[in-house]
């Protein structure tokens, strides 16, 4: 027998479980076809003349790229007609986009980074989509931007898609991880992984060192540790890998363990990265994989969002990894 297609692995779900419900199923397999289509213009690059800056900012003031523009608009024209969603999201919009008149409504809000990234469009450097998905409140069909703000644990499903080498497409529907890979000569996502789980240690880690003047203390201890190799606290040699894509160092982390961080310092005194678009649904694939995800001292699932485009310190991975640099932060070694 072969792979499992994207399609039968949902439906295997429904069958399995009370979610996700049929609509569930057939808005993950949207977005899908969304980022099969954003695929083949990353794939094409200068050839699509999707390369180089749209000219314009997004609502974080920093500059779009021409290929971010596209693949908010594709993943809203693949998402908005369904009758799934009650309203979107995006990192690249100010505010909530409402369903159009003409599409019915559904019970589900979908948010997403339309191409994470992105500042390594141009040298050619894997880039992606994330995703999540969480219920509308009970008797909204108008959602503002107050019903977007729910805490992580609320989430239904969440995803995100690697294009690199192979396009991977990477889901949780709360009940563990599972990868699917791209078959370009079919167009069909194929299960490629199952049951993924994060080694709970590991002698990885990822950080912009570039920021290390920034640095908190707890930060700079961790890393320092890990810098003395064998002769150090640790006892180990590590190795640090930066890649500049939240993708694709998330997915190395599931693939052979290690810890991320993008940690809040005296640059980023918030943290950098968005709670709703990319630590939020990160952190509830690295959980579902064994994994654990804190903002230096709270879990990331159980933050209250305040703002739609709220930024968080984000640390995630190996579970014993993620554990020692939260104790460090809260100063319990």
């Amino acid at each position: 027998m072969g792979r499992a297609t994207l399609n039968q692995y949902l439906v295997g779900q429904q069958r399995m479980h009370t979610e996700p419900a049929p609509d569930i199923g057939a808005l993950i397999e949207a977005v899908a076809r969304a980022c099969k289509t954003i695929s083949t213009a990353v794939g094409k690059g200068a050839l699509a003349g999707v390369l180089g800056s749209h000219g314009t900012q997004n609502v974080q003031g920093e500059t779009q790229k021409e290929l971010d523009v596209i693949s908010n608009e594709i993943l809203i024209e693949a998402a908005e007609w369904g009758g799934w969603l009650a309203g979107m999201a995006s990192e690249e919009m100010e505010t909530p986009y409402p369903i159009p008149a003409q599409y019915p409504r559904g019970k589900y809000l979908l948010l997403f980074d339309p191409l994470d990234g992105s500042s390594n469009i141009d040298v050619n450097v894997s880039i992606g989509t994330i995703f999540s998905v969480l219920r509308c409140p009970a008797g909204v069909t108008e959602p503002a931007e107050k019903d977007f703000l729910q805490p992580g644990r609320n989430q239904v499903a969440a995803g995100f898609v690697v294009y690199g080498p192979a396009t991977i497409l990477v889901l949780t529907l709360g009940h563990g991880v599972v990868a699917f890979t791209l078959d370009r000569e079919t167009g069909t996502f194929l299960l490629s992984g199952e049951a993924i789980k994060v080694p709970e240690d590991s002698s990885e880690f990822a950080i912009n060192a570039s920021n290390a003047r920034y640095w908190h203390p707890p930060v700079k201890r961790y890393i320092d540790e890990c810098l003395a190799g064998k002769t150090g606290p640790r006892g180990r040699d590590f190795n640090m890998r930066w890649i500049a894509s939240m993708v694709a160092d998330v997915f190395r982390v599931l693939a052979r363990g290690g810890v991320f961080m993008y940690p809040r310092d005296a640059r980023y005194k918030e943290g950098r990265l968005r709670l709703l678009y990319e630590a939020s649904p990160m952190s509830f694939i690295i959980e579902q994989a064994g994994g654990a995800a804190t903002d230096g001292k709270t879990r990331i699932l159980d933050i209250q969002p305040t703002a739609l485009h709220q930024r968080v310190g984000v640390v995630l991975g190996s579970k014993n990894e993620v554990e020692r640099i939260t104790d460090y932060h809260l100063g319990k070694r």
